[in-house]
């Protein structure tokens, strides 16, 4: 299998990403493993409990062993040190919220991609400044399509995905694409569990069919 190293690339190769967390490391690693099956290449796992690194090694671990070409991120890092026990943990890329001198300094000391969360063309100058080449733009229902399509051609040399709120039907995602936007971030419309569900072949079915929407330019 020829692998991809370069995480950028595989976003831009596949470019819907799944924004997930859970507390039951079993659940997690079903959830990957569905995603996975519907095509999904690039996973971003979620800073936001308390079993958030122990779950996240979990994964890893599965993702080494079963599917060595997923990348598999983490989001929600805020401080260096968050970043830092990641990092060594095998993060693949690291997202933020917000935009951060000393996330951007210690993601170029590790070779590793971050992707800072941005609200406003002040942020995107930013962190643009400070090397991100992607920029997430969050909460992405709130800033809307209009307001990338107003700020894209500022800044011609950079990406933009927007993540939150950003919805699974093709008229949103053909707009989000038409308006320039190299990935798509989807967090709680794709995990929305239909009633009886007892497997994860629902999961796997959206994400096959959102891939069809994205790759339909």
């Amino acid at each position: 299998m020829n692998i991809e190293t370069n995480p950028l690339v595989v976003i831009q190769d596949y470019p819907v990403i799944p924004v997930y967390y859970n507390e039951d490391p079993q659940t997690c690693i079903e959830v990957l493993k569905a995603s996975y099956a519907g095509g999904i290449r690039v996973f971003e796992f979620t800073n936001r409990g308390a079993n958030a690194p122990e779950n996240f090694e979990a994964m890893v671990n599965y993702r080494n062993e079963h599917l060595q070409d997923m990348k598999l991120g983490i989001g929600t890092i805020k401080t260096v040190a968050q970043a830092e026990a990641y990092i060594k943990l095998k993060a693949d890329f690291i997202v933020s919220p917000i935009v951060k001198a000393d996330l951007a300094a210690v993601a170029a000391a590790n070779k590793i991609l971050w992707i800072p969360g941005c609200m406003t063309p002040t942020e995107i100058n930013l962190a643009e400044e400070l090397g991100a080449p992607l920029v997430k733009l969050f909460p992405g229902d709130t800033l809307g399509i209009g307001f990338l399509k107003a700020i894209k051609p500022l800044f011609p040399n950079l990406k933009f995905m927007p993540t939150g709120g950003v919805d699974v039907n093709k008229e949103n995602i053909d707009n989000w694409l038409n308006a320039g936007v190299t990935a798509l971030g989807f967090g709680s419309k794709l995990f929305q569990q239909p009633e009886n569900a007892t497997n994860y072949n629902w999961l796997t079915e959206r994400c096959q069919l959102l891939i069809q929407l994205v790759n339909k330019k």
